[in-house]
């Protein structure tokens, strides 16, 4: 296999933009990466042209749904391609199909779908690499449960995590910290290898400081479907108590994600988490629909055949009445542009909280998330404008 050789361009690198680079890869993997000088690349090498723009690291989104008209519950294999296409379009070269609230069965029909696509996959033209499953449906709180399906709510039991754990895909676990069970949840996540989450949650400061000693590390899209100091006051009283918020900036240890569409949060909020808990600690995230690249219309949030109703207006997923936002419609290429365009993040951090970051808390970067010598060739030349021109995945172009 002919040597593929990255050059003319900016390559973003894990804390600084490396001017005029050339990025070498062999055999599916990074060889090096260095100024292009005035050697030239070997003359049977494959030269991509990034024509002044960014070479990056492939994205990679951990808390997804969908995307390309299908949704990861939809639960067969044809809907897991078609969603992992839809975001290889747009950058992402690796994912975490992110399930939702729903029967076990199918839950259980998602991760099988999951596993046999990546059992199956051959080439980028069957999407993104899926790096294992979010576990995120369906342990929430029953008055956090967002535009999921209240039907498929429920409080951890052992004897279907447990399952869920045993197929092996399972590398990331959402449980609400205030359920009955959530601790042994926790544990029996932390013993599974997983990236452990708390998410749809109204969780007081000491709940959390349970969770965290039981492993718990991170905190699902903040701001939403999360708790407050009022709503924890709702549930407790006074003395008014600390909520999710508070302990995940207190703690320098836990992670959280943000969704940079710019409907979910403000600018100002979006400066705030950057500012807070830096490009090593907060992760860009699509929580991305069956909507994206589709015309406005209603949509099914979970399972075709019986998942929640919400409304795709071209920008954003709506709740029935438009009472609240149902998950984003956009890739991970708009996250980057957006938070380029309104907070003072520099180039170099975007990237990573779209990369490298997820690749460290979900234990996969030692092979993928940064652009070194040994990793995965998954590569994307952007435009100066951080548009997706091309994409690479283990060295191999998509279509």
């Amino acid at each position: 296999m002919k040597a593929l050789v990255f050059e003319n361009g900016c390559a973003v690198l894990p804390e600084r933009v490396l001017e005029d680079a050339r990025v070498t890869c062999a055999q599916g993997r990074i060889v090096s990466v260095e100024r292009a000088g005035k050697r030239r690349p070997p003359a049977d090498a494959e030269v991509v042209d990034a024509r002044g723009g960014y070479i990056s690291p492939g994205f990679i989104d951990i808390h997804v749904h969908g995307g390309g008209g299908a949704d990861f519950m939809d639960g067969t294999v044809e809907a897991v391609r078609a969603a992992c296409g839809a975001h290889r379009a747009h950058g992402t070269t690796t994912l975490f199909p992110t399930t939702t609230t729903g029967s076990p069965e199918q839950i259980r029909a998602m991760l099988d779908a999951c596993v046999e696509a990546r059992r199956s996959w051959k080439s980028p033209a069957d999407g993104a690499l899926i790096a294992g499953v979010h576990l995120y449906g369906p342990y929430f709180a029953e008055d956090k449960v967002g535009c999921h399906s209240e039907e498929g709510r429920r409080s951890p039991s052992a004897a279907e995590y447990e399952g869920y754990f045993a197929s092996g895909v399972v590398r990331i676990a959402t449980c609400a910290a205030e359920l009955p069970g959530a601790v042994e949840f926790y544990r029996a996540a932390r013993k599974a290898r997983c990236l452990v989450t708390c998410g749809h949650s109204n969780a007081s400061w000491t709940e959390m400081a349970e969770a965290f000693r039981a492993g718990m590390r991170h905190v699902d899209h903040f701001w939403c479907a999360m708790s407050t100091v009022p709503s924890v006051r709702a549930r407790f009283g006074v003395p008014m108590q600390g909520s999710m918020l508070e302990f995940v900036l207190g703690h320098p240890e836990m992670s959280t994600e943000i969704i940079a569409d710019g409907c979910h949060l403000a600018p100002e909020l979006l400066e705030f988490a950057w500012r807070m808990k830096g490009a090593g600690r907060l992760c860009l995230v699509t929580d991305c629909n069956r909507a994206m690249d589709l015309p406005p219309g209603d949509y099914r949030f979970g399972p075709a055949d019986d998942g929640s109703w919400f409304e795709s207006d071209g920008e954003v997923g709506w709740a029935p009445g438009r009472t609240s936002l149902a998950s984003s419609i956009r890739g991970m290429d708009h996250m980057v542009r957006h938070m380029r365009r309104v907070t003072r993040a520099p180039v170099e951090e975007i990237i990573r909280m779209a990369s490298l970051t997820p690749a460290e808390r979900t234990g996969i970067a030692r092979g993928t998330g940064s652009l070194e010598a040994g990793k995965r060739a998954d590569l994307v030349v952007l435009s100066r404008a951080l548009e997706v021109r091309r994409v690479f995945v283990g060295g191999r172009e998509s279509d």
